[in-house]
């Protein structure tokens, strides 16, 4: 039976109520609410997978918000399913939740087409947890998520579902509506894409935290060698602004241009400027503020020993995952 509008909305806020509940609480999905009463089986289900949920979104949509947005139209469609008819609630959400992040692939498509410079995925203040899991990590990284994008949407979902969700193949197909023979074949082309542009080879955080510190001291001292000895030769700087913050509209390409850049772009702020160190996207990155407010986040890709990517998020309506950390789950 179909719930109305009010009766899902209740629900709804009911579902906001719990994970809130439960962060405040430190306890796990399915214990007893504030009040005392448990929650209905549906929103149980939906609680106990919501972090799982909201990591699929993101992985396939790359945006916070839009990932939110999801797992808001995912709770709505699972509050009007027969639950009897449910083998598997996690499978289930699983598959809502992927085909309505398929539909908001597309349209978010469309908006990077006339989006103002680079667009680069929103950062994510992550818990400590998640640099523990080395492949989650690896997986919401942002030089992983900008190999993500060079998908086409059918194979971003099936490289998610499969690399690293581990589901399979017959799952996978229902999720996206295909063949699980059209899956592996999918799954295999999207392997090789992602293998030939992936990072060379799993980066620890204590050496990215290693580089950092380095960028950090060159851009503070204004040292430009010491700058140019962290950086590759072959170095990527990409600004995200939106068009409404000032950042770099193209790539900047070559460590001499890039470190120039840098320290120019920093320094002559004076003493406005501040930087320190984040968990962002599970590994550590630089926030810079000025004034004492945010500004910047600054995310690396780590290659070999130098900093072959920098990709500086600047657009403020990308920075709201920064006020708090996101719990990531697989």
């Amino acid at each position: 039976m179909r719930m109305t509008p009010s009766q899902a909305n209740e629900r709804e806020l009911l579902v906001m109520s719990e994970d809130e509940d439960r962060e405040e609480q430190g306890g796990e999905a399915g214990t007893e609410r504030l009040d005392g009463r448990r929650p209905d089986v549906a929103t149980d289900a939906f609680v106990t997978h919501r972090n799982l949920l909201f990591t699929v979104a993101y992985e396939m949509l790359g945006s916070a918000a839009d990932a939110e947005d999801v797992l808001q139209e995912t709770w709505l469609r699972w509050a009007g399913v027969d639950l009897a008819e449910v083998r598997d609630p996690r499978a289930y959400l699983v598959r809502i939740t992927t085909r309505q992040a398929l539909t908001r692939l597309r349209t978010l498509g469309r908006r990077k087409e006339s989006y103002v410079g680079s667009w680069l995925p929103e950062p994510l203040l992550t818990t400590p947890d998640v640099a523990e899991d080395v492949e989650l990590a690896d997986s919401v990284s942002m030089a992983m998520m900008l190999v993500l994008e060079t998908l086409t949407p059918t194979e971003r979902a099936v490289f998610v579902l499969r690399e690293v969700f581990d589901l399979g193949y017959d799952e996978i197909a229902e999720a996206v509506d295909k063949s699980p023979a059209a899956v592996r074949q999918t799954a295999h082309r999207a392997r090789a894409h992602v293998a030939a542009r992936r990072p060379r080879g799993v980066v620890s955080p204590t050496e990215t935290r290693d580089a950092l510190d380095a960028f950090q001291r060159a851009v503070r001292t204004g040292d430009l060698q010491q700058l140019l000895d962290i950086l590759a030769p072959d170095v990527v700087l990409l600004g995200d602004g939106g068009g409404i913050k000032q950042a770099v509209l193209r790539p900047i390409t070559g460590a001499d241009k890039v470190a120039r850049l840098v320290i120019g772009g920093l320094m002559k702020q004076g003493d406005a400027v501040s930087m320190g160190a984040a968990q962002v996207n599970g590994y550590p990155a630089l926030v810079v503020r000025l004034d004492g407010e945010l500004d910047t986040v600054m995310a690396v890709r780590f290659d070999e020993g130098r900093i072959t990517g920098l990709y500086a998020v600047r657009n403020p309506e990308k920075l709201s995952g920064m006020r708090r950390e996101t719990v990531l789950h697989r």
